[in-house]
């Protein structure tokens, strides 16, 4: 688009406005994700406003479970918009009526051009080593010889000169406009091209920054035909490079998980994801760790780098478990509920819930993930008969039981505080000469049923004088 044509960007002063604009045409990809959670932070940081729209226009892919699992996973992400989504679909008559005020100013046209016309042209174009972008006969043509057929109306596109996309993670972009086709704004049968819909829809719902995947970045160059035409200022603009797996190819399936609910149903925290995919492709120095204050602060495009970013699974998880240790306990019970619908796991009850929060103290340091917490919280959710797998049944052989049998008169009158049963079971271990650690194991076999579990002394305290006694007195007998 020569200079004279390029139309002024948004004003930069006037509040914040993102978006992010899935299609329900699949599962929510992680990738999708990150571009919310940047338009996300980039807004709340500003005190702006961050946008939901559905681009449900392919009726043929897009369907409401795909709907719903968009909203889902922008709950679980705890990316909250502002006001209602908005259906694309269900704006098609006003993006019709744009196309129409396009051609009424002379910025577009009707083209009668046929499906066999179009290919006719590109073959000949093709043959004589020519463009095979459409020129159609009808972009000049004397309304007055518009015979009475279907119809498609084309944007006019400037014929030389250069578009410029001011880009604030790429650069400057540079097309030249011989590149730029006529394209399609309105279909023969009265149905806008997304194209066309995308800078309506953000022009009427105000948005001034569109960030969005690299991927769209040439549709910028021929989208700003349409602001040009229609005299709107620009959004600012900044292509966010895709995500790539390890091995350097874009994010697939070969590489594992690439939907926002299976991340949910694998059991991670939200405030990590939040965490690692803020990380990926962006930085603030050295930080890696980081709270959701802290990323609206930071996050800027300035801080986007240009090339794809890589996903590492251990980095997540890592994260993740630096966040498990400093979240609310109501916020991680909330999210474990979360999870176990999403797993479609049984939900806990009450008593394990209450139990669960009670343990929570000596739980959350130790775990990445949901499942890993649950696994070390076994002790707090089960109820007896505590049945031990292989690996602790192991630890109650007949010299154990023994002991368990003696521990438990012991126990029956001491203060139930930390420091009283450290010494008690200290002494037992010692009249029997044996370490701690060979007390220690038959102990979780009777308390949890496993090997892995917390500090014994925390398991005692949590499960209370009589629960404790009773489960030891289980495994003694066996």
């Amino acid at each position: 688009m020569s200079d004279h044509q390029t139309p002024k960007h948004s004003d930069e002063t006037a509040q914040v406005v993102t978006r992010i604009a899935p299609s329900p045409t699949g599962e929510m990809h992680i990738g999708t994700a990150r571009t919310a959670l940047f338009s996300w932070l980039y807004a709340r940081g500003r005190g702006g406003k961050f946008l939901l729209r559905v681009e449900d226009t392919d009726r043929a892919r897009s369907t409401p479970e795909a709907t719903e699992g968009i909203l889902k996973g922008m709950a679980w992400l705890g990316l909250d918009y502002d006001g209602a989504p908005v259906s694309q679909f269900e704006r098609a008559t006003r993006h019709a009526e744009v196309a129409h005020e396009m051609l009424a100013s002379g910025h577009a046209y009707k083209c009668f051009s046929t499906q066999e016309e179009i290919e006719a042209f590109r073959e000949a174009a093709h043959a004589q080593k020519k463009s095979t972008l459409f020129q159609s006969p009808w972009r000049d043509a004397d309304p007055a010889s518009h015979p009475d057929a279907p119809f498609v109306i084309r944007v006019k596109a400037p014929r030389d000169g250069v578009t410029v996309i001011a880009d604030r993670v790429q650069g400057d972009v540079t097309i030249r406009n011989d590149q730029l086709d006529d394209m399609i704004v309105l279909r023969s049968d009265g149905t806008p091209t997304y194209m066309l819909a995308v800078v309506v829809d953000d022009h009427d719902m105000g948005v001034t920054h569109v960030i969005r995947g690299d991927d769209h970045l040439n549709n910028a160059a021929r989208q700003m035909l349409v602001y040009a035409a229609m005299g709107w200022p620009l959004p600012v603009y900044a292509h966010i490079p895709l995500i790539f797996g390890p091995d350097g190819k874009k994010l697939s399936k070969r590489h594992g998980a690439t939907g926002v609910a299976e991340y949910q149903a694998m059991g991670y925290p939200a405030a990590g994801m939040r965490n690692y995919l803020a990380r990926l492709g962006w930085s603030h120095g050295d930080d890696e760790f980081f709270t959701d204050a802290q990323a609206m602060s930071w996050f800027d495009l300035d801080g986007i780098n240009k090339a794809p970013a890589r996903f590492d699974t251990k980095k997540l998880t890592n994260l993740c478990g630096q966040h498990l240790a400093i979240m609310e306990d109501a916020q991680i019970l909330s999210e474990i509920d979360g999870y176990l619908a999403a797993a479609a796991l049984p939900a806990l009850t009450a008593a394990q819930k209450e139990r669960l929060e009670q343990a929570m103290y000596c739980l959350k340091s130790s775990a990445k993930t949901y499942p890993q917490l649950l696994e070390k919280a076994e002790f707090a959710l089960n109820s007896r008969p505590v049945v031990p797998d292989e690996k602790a049944a192991k630890a109650l052989d007949p010299v154990s039981r023994g002991i368990l049998q003696e521990l438990t008169p012991q126990l029956q009158s001491v203060s139930w505080e930390r420091e009283v049963l450290e010494e008690t079971l200290a002494r037992v271990a010692q009249a029997h000469d044996i370490g701690f650690g060979k007390l220690a194991g038959p102990l979780r076999a009777a308390f949890a049923g496993r090997t892995a579990t917390p500090s014994v002394f925390d398991i005692m305290l949590v499960l209370g004088r009589e629960e404790s006694l009773a489960r030891i007195a289980e495994a003694a007998q066996e």
